[in-house]
């Protein structure tokens, strides 16, 4: 750590990805440029050889990703950041990395698609690419960002549940949070929680790298400190050598979501406002949460009984969550910029206890709050 005081900065959520990373220790950065996360690494590329970390700038995202992961193995805090197009480069990799259990950060700033789609306009397209995009069946944390601050804490949790639970993470942000500017008060280093695997305490020759532990999560050893071990996309044992013996594959395959599923708690991060009595629950994420807020004052003022319910940690989808917060709601709105991605969860959770509806910008466009005043008045129940 580089001892950080309390500073007080006008930055962009890109920028505070990056003060963010260096606050949780990150030492190495390897990806390719891509608007809108470019300055991410541009920032990078200067800070991280300050600190003794490495930057690289690979020939593609694939590349990128893969330096990551290698870089991870060898024990250095890692992280790239891409777009919609370099996010779907890495996938198979993120998969290695899931089944590998190899801790590191993904920053996805998220824009306009499908392919080239408007490299410079907001979208939030990338949600169940985020959950689903690498084949297989795998588990998967994905956070993301309502606010630069938010963009700065959520890039250490980010950091924290990687090297916590053995396993990429996933942080999207949407280009308005990416390229907005906020005045913000960052914590001391010394403030920051910062979480560091678990490292063996026996000897080499004992160490088994997939072990089952009463966490789920194995200690990991970092290449060159005198342990060896196989890493593999394969599934494989509890020594990490290939296997096909049936109670073998269930117990490794089993073990990758209980460690996910124990941490619910931890790993589950929302949000609500004016819910207690909320007749009407927006539900939002991202910058499109600030526009629900507004919304919902006023729809406040008009006298309707309506609350946010913001979505912080996006996979695993905080379902406990949304249900504690829904016990009076007679109707839900779910507000995104993509065609219903999230809107789907929502209403798969709701199997027929409130009426669900969405509200989709799928025009490269912010959606303003009137917007979604205008959308609960059309619905019919609140006038």
């Amino acid at each position: 750590m580089s001892g950080r005081p309390q500073r007080e900065l006008l930055c962009q959520g890109n920028e505070a990805v990056v003060e963010g990373s260096l606050a949780a220790g990150v030492r190495f950065f390897g990806g390719y440029p891509i608007t809108p996360s470019t300055e991410i690494a541009e920032i990078l590329s200067v800070e991280l050889p300050k600190v003794g970390g490495t930057f690289i700038q690979m020939e593609d995202e694939i590349a990128g990703i893969g330096s990551c992961l290698g870089a991870s193995l060898s024990g250095a805090k890692s992280m790239t950041a891409t777009s919609g197009p370099g996010f779907s480069l890495m996938q198979e990799l993120i998969g290695f990395g899931c089944i590998a259990e190899i801790p590191m950060v993904i920053v996805n700033v998220m824009r306009y698609g499908p392919s080239t789609g408007l490299p410079t306009s907001p979208s939030q397209g990338d949600v169940m690419q985020a959950r689903w995009g690498t084949h297989g069946d795998h588990p998967i944390i994905v956070l993301t960002a309502a606010s630069v601050l938010e963009a700065f804490h959520m890039t250490v949790k980010a950091f924290n549940f990687s090297e916590k639970y053995r396993i990429p993470v996933i942080l999207l942000l949407d280009e308005v949070v990416g390229h907005m500017r906020e005045k913000v008060l960052l914590p001391a280093d010394e403030e920051v929680q910062v979480v560091n695997r678990v490292k063996p305490e026996i000897p080499p020759d004992w160490y088994k790298p997939y072990e089952v532990t009463n966490t789920g999560v194995p200690p990991m050893a970092s290449f060159g400190e005198g342990y060896r071990y196989h890493v593999t996309g394969l599934v494989h044992d509890e020594m990490g050598f290939p296997t096909q013996v049936k109670s073998e594959v269930t117990a490794s395959t089993d073990r990758l979501f209980d460690k996910i599923t124990r941490g619910f708690a931890d790993i589950c991060i929302t949000d609500s406002y004016q819910t207690d009595d909320a007749e009407l629950i927006v539900v939002a994420y991202g910058s499109v949460a600030r526009s629900a807020r507004e919304a919902v004052d006023q729809l406040r003022e008009k006298g309707h009984k309506a609350g946010l319910f913001q979505i912080t940690t996006l996979w695993p989808f905080p379902r406990t969550s949304l249900e504690n917060t829904a016990k009076v709601a007679r109707m839900m709105v779910v507000v995104e910029m993509n065609r219903g991605q999230i809107y789907r969860e929502v209403w798969r959770v709701s199997r027929g206890r409130w009426t669900v509806h969405k509200v989709s910008g799928t025009d490269g466009e912010m959606i303003a709050p009137q917007m979604i005043v205008d959308a609960v008045k059309e619905y019919g129940q609140w006038r």
